[in-house]
């Protein structure tokens, strides 16, 4: 929980008047060599280097199913720059707790598990009790509108949900015989190929995205606030990858909402951005459903179910 807040406010210390110094793709890129390097090591540990050849030819299969949680990893970790340019990250995480309800019913098309009523009501709850805290900007403010930024927010959301749902399928289904770091390599490789992807599109459009995805010196990425965003970034996804291999997304969404609160205390006191009575009664709710959560978890999936499979494959 900690390295999401952490990023949230990082990435914002990061920024110059709401732009970067820096290309954001390609730092996301270099997060991602960071993260297959620091997986290779840690198999490497018990491990040959031949022995990691050797089970990802004989995984291919997996290394291609990766392919869809990368790319929707690949969007979510670029928008959350281009969202954090836009909103405080206090709003930012707020926003974002829209994925709490399209987890709940990702989660229950994928493993085939239905969620009880108390389940469904603590998840509601969370959801209404984030969005409690954008209400001083939705009602009060005439101005506010539905524009591209919201819109971009409802994407990422979507991005969320989708991957973190997958990716515990893949852990826990397809790929739950092979090692957890193996798939996490299979994972950035993917992920990789994806950023490379979106850096070739944006070069082509480039006059489109100016603003948004400037080039600028090299030197810019060896400035130590931009190391820490790409090494708190890497801790986050190999962090995140066991958490779904041991426990599960609905979980994961929990401790996720949760970074509302301590991300509304760390911007009052390093960006001074006040605490309204809305983020006091957000911060309740949230409590309050985290607490009936826990009352009632959900069961965490067990490797292998044969009769899933096959379900998304």
């Amino acid at each position: 929980m900690a390295l999401f807040v952490n990023q949230g406010i990082l990435v914002t210390w990061s920024q110059r008047s709401g732009r970067y110094e820096y290309n954001i793709v390609a730092v996301v890129l270099l997060t991602e060599v960071l993260k297959l390097f620091i997986s290779i090591i840690l198999y490497c540990k018990d491990n040959s280097i031949f022995t990691l050849f050797k089970e990802i030819r004989t995984n291919k299969k997996v290394l291609l199913l990766y392919m869809i949680p990368s790319l929707l990893y690949c969007l979510y970790n670029n928008l959350a720059f281009v969202n954090l340019a836009r909103f405080d990250p206090t709003t930012y995480y707020v926003l974002l707790q829209l994925r709490v309800v399209f987890t709940g019913v990702v989660f229950q098309v994928i493993f085939n598990k239905k969620l009880s009523a108390i389940q469904w009501f603590s998840l509601v709850l969370l959801t209404v009790g984030c969005m409690v805290k954008h209400f001083d900007i939705s009602v009060f403010n005439t101005e506010f509108h539905v524009d591209s930024s919201l819109l971009l927010v409802l994407v990422q959301t979507i991005c969320s949900c989708l991957a973190g749902v997958y990716n515990e399928y893949l852990l826990k289904q397809q790929g739950a015989d092979i090692n957890i770091f193996v798939q996490n390599v299979f994972m950035y490789i993917d992920s990789i190929f994806c950023n490379i992807v979106v850096i070739i599109a944006l070069s082509i459009f480039q006059n489109c995205f100016n603003n948004i995805f400037s080039n600028v010196d090299i030197s810019a990425f060896v400035q130590p606030i931009v190391i820490l965003i790409m090494l708190n970034n890497a801790f986050i996804g190999i962090i995140t990858s066991f958490f779904l291999k041991n426990l599960n997304s609905i979980l994961k969404t929990f401790a996720s909402a949760m970074e509302l609160i301590f991300t509304a205390l760390l911007c009052w006191l390093i960006f001074n951005i006040p605490i309204n009575i809305n983020t006091v009664i957000s911060i309740a709710m949230v409590s309050f459903a985290v607490v009936l959560y826990s009352r009632n978890p959900v069961q965490n999936t067990q490797p292998r179910d044969k009769e899933s499979k096959s379900l998304l494959v």
